[in-house]
């Protein structure tokens, strides 16, 4: 069994993944387009590029997402996309990467549980934290 986070995107997943493969070193598996599906799936037009479902590894871990279906997308909340870093200055750079055009909501500093620790909510609205666990 294996346990994997799906985020839902509000047109703009293509670009998350390829923005999360430049600054995480994701890589992108898989990415199929709406306009790859089945005709009776009834598409509009403008959605066809749209990405029906996608994968991506980070550092050998799965993240799948997709663009929600037109008019379904709802802003992610309740959860938030964990990154475990263990080096403080590596997992400081990841975090101002995914922290750049969104929106910090807990600066990236060390805290009594965590050589570092940072959450933020990125440029394509889904929620981050960014970890380098304490040493034991």
């Amino acid at each position: 069994m294996q346990l994997n986070p799906y985020v839902t995107y509000n047109g703009n997943c293509e670009a998350a993944l390829k923005y999360y493969q430049k600054v995480l070193g994701a890589r992108i598996e898989a990415m199929f387009p709406f306009g790859e599906g089945p005709p009776e799936m009834q598409i509009p037009p403008d959605y066809r590029n749209k990405i029906m479902h996608a994968k991506v590894t980070i550092d050998g871990e799965v993240l799948m997402a997709s663009d929600a279906p037109p008019g379904q997308f709802r802003a992610p909340q309740g959860f938030s996309v964990s990154l475990q870093v263990e080096d403080p200055a590596d997992a400081e750079r990841k975090f101002k990467a995914l922290a750049e055009g969104g929106t910090v909501t807990m600066p990236f500093a060390k805290t009594f549980f965590s050589r570092g620790f940072g959450m933020c909510v990125d440029q394509f609205g889904i929620p981050w934290m960014v970890n380098c666990p304490a040493e034991m």
